[in-house]
């Protein structure tokens, strides 16, 4: 399946959007640099509604939008009965007791896993380098500020950059964090019933990351205790290289590689 131009995906509203609403999706589109387009009727496109930002291919109607929403039934109940400090990813960056960690996720997508972590009290920073999806993450943290049991919190262990992970992560300026995340898109050799159609536009939008194996270097050199990488059970190490511990779970697994040089 080839790789959309995400930078080519318009911005657009329904045919009966206010003027205001308008306005809304223009400045969207300027703010992550865009095509906008007035009521787009065919292809894959970012559309712009009163409430929140949502991917849609408009040629397949029976597919559902793709958008983040922080308050879905599925993220709240994971994060009300999911296994809190117990749950793999918690374990996998070393989350124990009441410390918190300061988390990279160089990966974002959609934040799942970022909200998870931020949800056990971890602070996020998250990069993203498709502008649609920095797009959708942006408006996700947005929305999240008008949900009260998520304002008080989440808005505040979130904060997303748009960019290059392996560029950002060397020029890197702010304090190192804890851990870096990764969770690089990979290339999935058929369509199983399991993903769903949304999340098969999702990847038909990011392709896999060709140039994941360069994130490596750069996370271990930065982290200050460990680098986490999320992989489909029986896929190859990042760049080849063995990690110390290995978590296996049934559909995927966690590479840790823990940093044993001291921080100056």
């Amino acid at each position: 399946m080839p790789e959309i131009d995400t930078q080519l995906i318009p911005i657009t509203v329904a045919v009966d959007a206010t003027s205001a609403l308008i306005s809304k999706a223009q400045q969207t589109a300027a703010a992550w640099g865009l095509p906008f387009v007035l009521h787009a009727s065919t292809g894959l496109v970012l559309l712009q509604g009163e409430h929140q930002l949502a991917l849609k291919q408009l040629d397949e109607p029976k597919v559902g939008e793709v958008l983040v929403d922080f308050a879905s039934d599925a993220l709240t109940f994971r994060r009300l009965h999911g296994g809190g400090k117990k749950e793999a990813i918690a374990k996998a960056v070393g989350l124990k007791g009441q410390m918190s960690l300061t988390v990279l996720d160089a990966t974002a997508g959609l934040g799942r896993d970022a909200f998870v972590l931020a949800s056990l009290g971890c602070q996020l920073q998250l990069i993203e380098r498709s502008p649609v999806v920095a797009a959708l993450l942006a408006d996700g943290i947005q929305r999240a500020k008008q949900i009260a049991e998520l304002a008080a919190w989440l808005p505040q262990r979130m904060s997303l950059q748009h960019g290059i992970a392996s560029e950002l992560m060397v020029s890197w300026q702010q304090a190192k964090p804890d851990v870096v995340y990764l969770d690089p898109m990979f290339p999935h050799r058929k369509k199983s019933a399991l993903v769903k159609k949304e999340m098969r536009l999702f990847q038909q939008l990011l392709g896999p990351d060709e140039d994941a194996d360069a994130l490596l270097a750069p996370a271990l050199a930065l982290a200050t205790k460990r680098v986490v990488v999320k992989r489909p059970a029986g896929a190859p190490y990042l760049a080849e290289r063995k990690p110390q511990i290995e978590m296996q779970g049934k559909a995927n697994r966690f590479d840790i590689y823990l940093i044993t040089h001291q921080a100056h």
